[in-house]
C-alpha cells in the first residue's frame, strides 16, 4: 500500500494561500504520481530510482491529509477549514485515486497509526 501524506499546520499561523486546500492537495498527488514514471527512468540517484520503482509498483494507493488547527475555537474565531468539507470535496475528486481519502488531525485520527509531536 502506498501512502500518500499532506500535512498542513494551522496552528500558529492561518492559510494565506488563494488555492482550495482540497484542490492544492489533488494537485500535489497528481504531481506526485506524475513525477514516479519518469523517476523511475531516468533518475540518476539509485534511492530515487528505486523507490519510485516500489512506489509503481503498489497495488493500492491512499491520501491522508494531516490538518493541524488551533484546538480553542470561538463564535468569534470558527475554525477555518472544516475538515468534512475538504474530505468531501477530495473525495469527489480523487475518486479513481483513492475513494476514500481521510482527513485527519492529531484528536481524530479515524485508525491511522502514527502519533503528532511538536518540535
Amino acid at each position: 500500500m502506498i501512502w500518500l501524506i499532506e500535512a498542513k499546520d494551522y496552528r500558529q499561523h492561518s492559510r494565506t494561500k488563494t488555492i482550495d486546500l482540497a484542490d492544492e492537495v489533488v494537485q500535489k498527488v497528481l504531481y506526485t504520481l506524475a513525477a514516479m514514471l519518469p523517476a523511475k527512468i531516468n533518475a540518476s540517484n539509485t534511492s530515487e530510482s528505486h523507490f519510485a520503482r516500489e512506489v509503481l509498483r503498489g497495488q493500492q494507493l491512499r491520501v491522508v491529509l494531516h490538518l493541524e488547527q488551533p484546538v480553542t475555537t470561538s463564535k468569534l474565531f470558527p475554525r477555518a477549514i472544516d475538515p468534512s468539507k475538504v474530505q468531501l470535496k477530495l473525495r469527489t475528486l480523487i475518486k479513481p485515486i483513492d475513494p476514500h481519502p481521510k482527513v485527519v488531525e492529531s484528536t481524530q485520527m479515524q485508525g491511522l497509526q502514527w502519533t503528532v509531536t511538536e518540535l
